[in-house]
């Protein structure tokens, strides 16, 4: 898989977006300037004397920029006049803090580049596997969840993180463009009594509540459903971008893939219309998330 794992180099959700979005917006335009220049990524390395990693890590999104660095870039690439003070307007957004920064302490390694992308985003399609998304998470399953996985945490640093995820919800009622999440769940999850019957029961009525909201969409894949693409892709979350809100650099769609040694990025076009195909198929398989959510609220 072509995939770039990514490592991460106070306020509210719907002020300042962040750089994750400028970064690499601004990426792209350079490492095309750079094609269309017809020069490597060595060759570019050795004019403006940098390193090639330097140069990998502008291209991917992943550093913020100078002007002049732009500047400089522009003239070794011989890229048009007029292109060179957009460029070095969006350098400048490279440097804006998210809402997010407030919560560094509390980001785990890598996810910092996520929360960019998601809020940023006009809508997800998800397909999971062993846990509610973050998003529609109770308090509760949270806590459960942190005490299991991330046992070494102080109450603290629990405190933060169930802030952090509690703030990102926001983004599916607020009154603005709410975040629209379309979620295909493997049945077998519904059943696991993640921090008790009673916190698990909690969890399934919260899902019920969301599944219920216009910008929500929640479905279920049946255990004997048999093959599905869902089998071998694991977990994974298309981000899609609002082409209105990003006229000037038009984003695509994003792969987040939660894998365990950190998170991937996938943004090659023919590898994300393998993700939308694979959901595409789990999809036809899914049925409607209510009637799974009753069988299971009846079980505990």
């Amino acid at each position: 898989m072509n995939a770039r794992r990514v490592t991460a180099g106070a306020g509210e959700p719907g002020g300042v977006t962040g750089s994750t979005l400028p970064r690499r917006q601004l990426g792209r335009q350079l490492r095309d300037l750079r094609n269309r220049a017809g020069m490597t990524t060595r060759a570019a390395a050795r004019h403006l004397e940098w390193s090639e990693a330097k140069i990998w890590r502008i291209e991917t999104g992943q550093t913020s920029l100078r002007g002049l660095d732009v500047e400089a870039m522009c003239k070794v690439y011989a890229a048009p006049t007029e292109l060179v003070e957009p460029l070095t307007v969006l350098a400048r957004q490279t440097k804006a803090r998210g809402w997010w920064a407030g919560y560094s302490d509390a980001i785990p390694e890598g996810f910092e580049v996520y929360l960019g992308l998601e809020e940023a985003a006009s809508a997800l399609r998800s397909y999971e596997v062993d846990t509610v998304p973050g998003l529609l998470q109770t308090e509760a399953y949270t806590r459960a969840l942190l005490a299991g996985a991330r046992p070494g945490l102080t109450a603290e640093q629990a405190e933060r993180r169930l802030r952090l995820r509690a703030v990102r919800q926001e983004q599916l009622t607020r009154s603005a463009a709410p975040l629209r999440l379309d979620v295909l769940i493997a049945e077998p999850m519904l059943w696991r009594r993640l921090g008790g019957s009673e916190v698990a029961g909690a969890q399934l009525d919260r899902l019920r509540e969301l599944a219920d909201l216009p910008n929500i969409r929640i479905r279920v894949v049946p255990a004997d459903s048999g093959y599905h693409p869902g089998m071998e892709s694991g977990r994974f979350v298309v981000l899609e971008f609002d082409p209105g809100a990003t006229a000037a650099y038009p984003e695509p769609p994003v792969v987040y893939v939660e894998a365990f040694t950190g998170p991937l990025f996938v943004d090659k076009e023919q590898e994300v219309a393998r993700y939308r195909a694979a959901f595409a198929g789990i999809e036809a398989v899914a049925v409607d998330a209510r009637r799974g959510i009753e069988d299971a609220r009846n079980a505990l």
